[in-house]
Formats: C-alpha cells, sequence, structure tokens
C-alpha cells in the first residue's frame, strides 16, 4: 500500500508541475487511473488514498470488478476497443466511454443507455498519427461525427481521446496533441471540454497541448502481467 500511495503522490505532483509549468488552471487535469489487468484490490487500495476514476480496456474483466467492488463511488471509464455486442453492457455499466469511433457504436450506445442513468459521457477515438493497427477516426472524419453524434438522445458527447505513435522527444510527443487540439477548437463548439490524451510516457507533452485527463496505469500499478488473464 505504502508503495502504491507514494505513486500516486508522484503522478499527481508532475501532473501539478505540468499544469504550472503551461500555464493550466490548478486541478484542471484529471488523473484517470487504468487498472486493465490489476486486480479489486489495488483499485480498493488506490481508493483509499483518494483515486476515484478508473479506466478499463476489457469488458468482462471490468464488469467482474464492479460487481466486486459495488460499495465503492467509482466513477468507470471504458478505454478499449468496442465491438458492437458489447454495447449494451458498457452503455448500462459505464459513466465513461473514450473509445467511439462511428456512428454506429455511438447509436448503439444511445439507444442502449438505460433511461434512469445520466447521460453516458464519451469521447470520439481520432487516430491522430495514422496507424492501421490503431482503431479510430481520421481528422477528416472528426467534424461531420461529431455534428451527427451531439444529436443522439442519452448520451453527452464530451470530446476527443487519441494514442499518437510513440515518440521519445519532447517535442515531437507534444505536435499531434497541439494538431487534434487545434482542430477541436476549430469546430467551435466549446461544449466540448474533454481531451483525454496523455499516459505514462508522454504526460507532460499531452498537458503541454490541452489534456484533461491523462490515462496513467504502468507508472500507478506498476508492469503488467497478461499472462495472467
Amino acid at each position: 500500500m505504502a508503495t502504491l500511495a507514494q505513486r500516486l503522490k508522484q503522478i499527481r505532483s508532475q501532473i501539478n508541475d505540468a499544469e504550472l509549468a503551461y500555464n493550466r488552471q490548478p486541478g484542471s487535469v484529471l488523473l484517470l487511473a487504468v487498472s486493465k489487468t490489476k486486480p479489486s484490490e489495488a483499485i480498493a487500495c488506490a481508493y483509499q488514498f483518494g483515486q476515484r476514476h478508473f479506466g478499463e480496456n476489457y469488458l468482462q474483466e471490468a464488469l467482474k470488478k464492479q460487481q466486486e467492488l459495488g460499495a465503492y463511488a467509482i466513477t468507470w471509464h471504458f478505454i478499449g476497443p468496442i465491438q458492437s455486442n458489447k454495447t449494451k453492457a458498457l452503455a448500462t455499466h459505464f459513466d465513461w466511454v473514450h473509445s467511439v469511433d462511428s456512428l454506429k457504436i455511438a447509436r448503439r450506445l444511445s439507444e442502449q443507455r438505460p433511461s434512469h442513468l445520466p447521460l453516458l459521457n464519451i469521447c470520439l477515438q481520432v487516430n491522430i498519427s495514422d496507424e492501421p493497427s490503431k482503431s479510430g477516426i481520421t481528422l477528416a472524419e472528426l467534424p461531420p461525427l461529431c455534428e451527427l453524434v451531439a444529436k443522439l438522445p442519452n448520451l453527452k458527447l464530451r470530446g476527443v481521446m487519441a494514442i499518437p505513435a510513440p515518440q521519445q522527444d519532447f517535442e515531437q510527443q507534444r505536435r499531434p496533441y497541439k494538431i487534434l487540439y487545434q482542430a477541436v477548437a476549430k469546430l467551435g463548439q466549446p461544449e466540448l471540454d474533454t481531451f483525454s490524451l496523455g499516459m505514462t510516457g508522454d504526460l507532460t507533452a499531452a498537458i503541454a497541448e490541452g489534456s484533461t485527463i491523462v490515462r496513467i496505469g504502468t507508472a500507478l500499478f506498476g508492469e503488467r502481467d497478461y499472462s495472467q488473464m
């Protein structure tokens, strides 16, 4: 527990330092703890130290954790690829979905969101580096899809999510985030207030270019053991 507490403190400090360095409002960047492949005990531990937002990539694993942690006031984010047959569970059991990459998926989430729940917060995933191996729409597809998704009931279109190709150079890390931020700004839709950008390796670069949610897993929970899945 002490190690996790120390890591949380260090990451929060790094976020605060980046906010200060790049003239961001203190507290404007949310830490999303990416807990995929990690046990419910690790989530409960982070919760004890004030972490409330957790991101999951794998639906069945996430549903199991949600059941085990039902007593905790956790805000659940889904950040993995979306298959059509999973949308009903996503619409029912999550507060945020970051990885919407088609009108078909958005419509299904809208239709399947239970009426007694608040609007489902969603982000459109943009494949900002045009990588064939990654999900997401192109920059050119962003404006028309935003216009259509924003009209759907039961959803609240919040902004965009992206996972650029890894770069070691700081300025190269910043570049795709700057391009995406500017593209969203050109849409002229102030309700798009969320930029789910930045992970362990490029957290500071993302905050420098407008990120409002950083998705941190390895730096918080340690390396993942996928053989246990």
